[in-house]
């Protein structure tokens, strides 16, 4: 199927399972088990959630993630602070890559804003493939990170 579609897809079924919660930590959760399920390119998906100035892992699916993120180092980082996805076809290639799995080769990352517009953290999507992820998985991943908060 068309990575468009599938998103697509994946999204009308996020817009019928939010309702039953608001909850930001629920609706992460949901979000990342469908997507991990449903992409078969994704070999790790999950959140980093902004506490204290430091990236602590929040609901994931994948295998064992980093607890923390080095401040201000590797991809999820360069998504907070750049505020835009950060597309990585070889993570090799990126400066201060963190490796928390050693077969990761390409890496999304979308920041997840609060309904006052601050960064809450990222969606963060690894594969153990190279250049997995354009400007389509962008898109969709935002649109994802934009229902987090939205009622």
């Amino acid at each position: 199927m068309e990575k468009a579609l599938l998103y697509q897809r994946i999204i009308e079924q996020l817009i019928d399972l939010f309702k039953k919660s608001e909850d930001p930590i629920a609706r992460m959760a949901t979000a990342c088990a469908l997507l991990y399920h449903k992409m078969d390119y994704y070999f790790w998906c999950g959140f980093y959630l902004l506490k204290d100035n430091e990236l602590i892992v929040g609901p994931y699916q994948g295998p064992l993630a980093c607890l923390k993120l080095a401040h201000n180092k590797g991809v999820c980082w360069a998504g907070v602070r750049e505020k835009k996805p950060v597309i990585v076809p070889d993570v090799h290639q990126f400066p201060d890559h963190i490796a928390c799995d050693e077969r990761s080769q390409s890496e999304i990352v979308v920041p997840v804003f609060t309904p006052d517009g601050q960064v809450y953290g990222v969606i963060d999507v690894d594969s153990d493939r190279l250049a997995s992820f354009d400007e389509t998985d962008a898109r969709f991943l935002a649109q994802v990170a934009d229902m987090i908060f939205r009622s």
